[in-house]
């Protein structure tokens, strides 16, 4: 079962790190995604991590401001965000599965089979 946390109130231009863990477990030959929604809105896939060669995507709107790590000592992966917009409010999900996906479907929700509950994440002044 995995689990997220790390949410929380932040104001804009605020950091938090989100973090995925599986209960009882490690995510380290697991390929790991990190999706959102936000109210009103489809889920989209904001980034993800292949097991193996650790190559990463990730959304455009966030390139540069988050950070897909892995704690393999942990078994766990981190969602490292910087300079938080309000745009980025949204509950935050993470995923994996076992699968080395290619990285053109890396971001696509369909691609997993494990999710968490999610984390609220609301940027707000």
């Amino acid at each position: 079962q995995l689990q997220a946390s790390g949410g929380g109130l932040v104001q804009p231009g605020s950091s938090l790190r989100l973090a995925c863990a599986a209960s009882g477990g490690t995510l380290n030959d697991y390929t790991i995604g990190w999706f959102r929604q936000a109210p009103g809105k489809e889920r989209e896939g904001v980034s993800c991590r292949r097991r193996g060669d650790g190559n990463t995507s990730y959304l455009n709107s966030v390139k540069g401001r988050f950070t897909i790590s892995r704690d393999n000592a942990k078994g766990t992966v981190y969602l490292q965000m910087n300079s938080l917009r309000p745009e980025d409010t949204a509950v935050y999900y993470c995923a994996a599965t076992k699968r080395n996906l290619i990285i053109g479907l890396c971001r696509h929700d369909g691609s997993y089979d494990y999710w968490g509950q999610g984390t609220l994440v609301t940027v707000s002044s």
